[in-house]
């Protein structure tokens, strides 16, 4: 990996990535790095079969990670994720039974067709990289990354992730359909060139876990001037005085939205972070965090029109560092 250049390494990933999977638009995978390198969790809203399990599979192996799958239906049990502990006889005694948890990139897949007694069971793990079983505490291997899929609330069997959960995401994205019949017919090209349903084996591995833990690392040394932290403050605390907002973003919202700007830089080759990487990414950090009342609900309108509204009302800073003084 070249660590004078991390830039180039992102590159490589989102590229090694894109050999498979069919985006129109490269900043959708960009932002998946982003979150990942940023060390948060990335909630999908979408609906079934638009290539996010795929998307989870590919990261993994071209980071050289592990990743393991839960499927959330009403019937799961916290024990079902995080795991228990089996009595193995009287001279064995109480062994820990590793719940899939235990991985560097957990698909949390349909996260809200659970109760939220079991979502809620991923609360420590995402918050704190560990698990608690019968009094008992386990550090989480890192890098750990929760990326979970919602379906749209208005499907039927779904329940609503609590707001403590939520504000546990680092950033909501949505993969979409593709966009125009040509990706759809690149999608169909590629099943025929793979000669198999699943060609994630046949990627090479970019960077090991221990460069992508290092990358990581290498977020915290993205400068930020102090205008520009102002910049993030302004409008994460224009989110609780906007008229039609019932709740706004939460300082943990100031800190994730802080955390992808920096990675956004470092992957674009930058070691500031300007502006127009606020811009791009305060949506994706802050839409999720934020309750309309019912009469902005009724209107039709979304927590991502209220954010992109602050953005246009928010003065962006003119002056603004590079490195430190």
């Amino acid at each position: 990996m070249n660590m004078n250049h991390p830039e180039i390494t992102c590159a490589k990933i989102i590229d090694q990535i894109g050999t498979v999977f069919v985006s129109e638009k490269r900043e959708t995978l960009e932002k998946v790095l982003c979150g990942f390198l940023a060390g948060g969790h990335i909630l999908f809203e979408d609906n079934p079969g638009l290539g996010k399990t795929l998307l989870v599979k590919l990261f993994a192996r071209v980071t050289g990670c592990s990743w393991k799958r839960v499927q959330f239906t009403p019937d799961l049990m916290p024990a079902d994720i995080i795991g228990t502990k089996i009595w193995k006889g009287s001279d064995a005694g109480f062994e820990l039974e590793k719940g899939p948890v235990f991985t560097n990139f957990l698909l949390a897949d349909e996260i809200n067709r659970a109760l939220p007694k079991t979502q809620s069971a991923l609360l420590e793990a995402m918050e704190e990289r560990q698990v608690t079983i019968e009094g008992t505490t386990y550090k989480l291997t890192p890098p750990f990354t929760v990326m979970a899929t919602q379906n749209p609330i208005e499907m039927e069997g779904t329940y609503p992730l609590p707001e403590a959960q939520m504000d546990r995401f680092i950033m909501r994205l949505s993969l979409g359909y593709a966009g125009t019949a040509n990706e759809e017919c690149e999608i169909l090209k590629r099943r025929i060139s793979w000669k198999k349903d699943d060609p994630v084996g046949d990627l090479a591995e970019v960077i090991s876990q221990e460069e992508l833990i290092i990358l990581q690392r290498e977020v915290e040394d993205v400068y930020v001037d102090e205008n520009i932290l102002k910049y993030i403050a302004e409008i994460v605390t224009a989110t609780r005085k906007k008229t039609g907002v019932l709740v706004g973003a939460s300082p943990r919202g100031s800190l994730a939205l802080l955390k992808l700007v920096r990675a956004w830089a470092m992957i674009h080759g930058r070691d500031f972070v300007i502006p127009d990487d606020v811009k791009m990414l305060a949506v994706d950090a802050l839409a999720h965090r934020i309750i309309l009342d019912m009469e902005n609900v009724l209107e039709g309108l979304k927590p991502e029109d209220k954010i992109n509204e602050v953005i246009s009302n928010t003065e962006v800073p003119k002056e603004y560092t590079r490195k430190a003084l």
